[in-house]
């Protein structure tokens, strides 16, 4: 019998499309387990769901509809699409349903809540719906239209992406994270780098990065071009998946033959705090590297940075100091459970002394909605994933790319800073 190695990716898109192999550039339909849209996207989707004739949802428990881009609604426009979202979830009885005081930022939402698991395939109607490859899952984003046919029907094709390899080794040093390894991939790699291509995370140095720190790398795979981020299951990933649900899960495992586009080898241990300067999440230098950038604003927060240990390190490092005098530092939980934990840990009362301001769970300014718009020629150092030109408001401000350690620094010094300069 003919051998036909494949990747994690392969493998899962073989399983749902319930064929015994599929090779790269193949077009296949697939069966979703998961349909992800938010308030931007969905109203969209729902448009097309509707002008397409469908009249029922495939299944009601594997949709999820997560209001979290300009909520608590900004304008009347907002709320407008808050409202079609709404009432659709009610008509067609959507289970997964998160609106104001239960919704948190998607992509930190559904993993907590166990609706994302590995071996499965998920699409969202959202870029960064890349990030539930940290659980093993192959998940990617996808146009409101394609979240309609999902909605409607629980398939959708795909054209089966070719892989490149990522081999971690080591492990990180104080101060580092998952958003540096990631940032520094994108440095290394571009912002075209993996186009449509799988990134697949595997190696020792896996040990190294928590749950946070995979969930923060594979959300940005798509920087980097990416078609999905997804990293090899291990023990961390099924503690993790067994805390946060009870359903069965299925590892898929790379064959050791697998065929790769490309290979690469990080030393996690040479890794240093490192930024993405405008315009491109690419354009990299370490912390030590960024020179004098004064700022007039941090955010810590949103579906890259807004996890528990993210608002940890940046507690770690406010407590007992102030914010720069003229710089405005935004802190946001990425859901309600990371929230309260904060509350309950005194973290919040540690942001509040500094200075910052905390805001409900909203992806808020990340793209320019609301809660920290920039004025011409501002400067903001954030721990978000997207540094484009008016990314965050004026098309003349500016977006630095970190992780919580440094924005956290950058905010208490004034000018892009490592923590060890405190």
């Amino acid at each position: 019998m003919e051998k036909h190695p494949m990747t994690m990716s392969q493998k899962i898109l073989a399983a749902h499309a319930g064929l015994p192999y599929v090779e790269p550039g193949q077009l296949i339909m697939a069966k979703l387990d998961m349909v992800l849209g938010n308030d931007i996207t969905s109203p969209v989707a729902i448009n097309e769901f509707e002008k397409a004739g469908f009249s029922s949802v495939f299944d009601r428990e594997k949709i999820s509809l997560v209001l979290d881009h300009f909520v608590p609604n900004k304008d009347i426009k907002a709320a407008q699409q808050c409202k079609q979202v709404r009432t659709f979830a009610g008509k067609y009885d959507v289970k997964n349903f998160f609106d104001v005081g239960e919704m948190g930022i998607e992509h930190a939402l559904l993993p907590e809540k166990g609706l994302v698991t590995a071996g499965e395939l998920v699409i969202g109607a959202d870029s960064h719906t890349c990030t539930y490859g940290a659980l093993g899952a192959f998940s990617t984003g996808v146009g409101s239209t394609d979240m309609a046919a999902g909605m409607a029907t629980g398939e959708l094709w795909f054209k089966v992406p070719e892989a490149i390899r990522f081999v971690l080794k080591g492990s990180l040093s104080k101060w580092v994270s998952g958003k540096d390894v990631i940032l520094h991939i994108i440095g290394k790699i571009g912002v075209d780098g993996a186009l449509y291509r799988s990134m697949e995370f595997t190696g020792e140095g896996l040990a190294s990065l928590s749950m946070d720190d995979r969930l923060c790398m594979a959300n940005m795979a798509i920087e980097a071009g990416g078609k999905n981020g997804i990293f090899e299951v291990d023990d961390k990933t099924r503690a993790y998946i067994r805390e946060h649900g009870d359903r069965e899960f299925t590892v898929y495992q790379a064959d050791p033959d697998a065929v790769y586009a490309a290979e690469y080898e990080i030393d996690l241990s040479q890794l240093k705090p490192t930024v993405s300067f405008p315009h491109l999440p690419s354009n990299t230098r370490t912390v030590d590297e960024a020179g004098e950038v004064a700022i007039d604003q941090v955010v810590i927060g949103s579906c890259t940075n807004g996890r528990l240990s993210d608002l940890e390190t940046a507690a770690e490092i406010l407590k007992g100091r102030h914010v720069a005098k003229g710089v405005r530092a935004i802190v946001i939980p990425a859901t309600q459970a990371v929230y309260k934990e904060a509350m309950k840990r005194g973290w919040l009362e540690i942001f509040i002394d500094a200075g910052c301001v905390v805001s409900t769970p909203t992806c808020g300014p990340c793209l320019g909605g609301y809660m920290g718009i920039l004025a011409e020629n501002e400067r903001c150092v954030a721990t978000t994933n997207r540094n484009f030109i008016g990314r965050m408001g004026h098309v003349s401000s500016e977006v630095y790319l970190a992780s919580p350690a440094v924005a956290a620094a950058s905010a208490v010094v004034g000018k892009i800073a490592s923590p060890d300069a405190l």
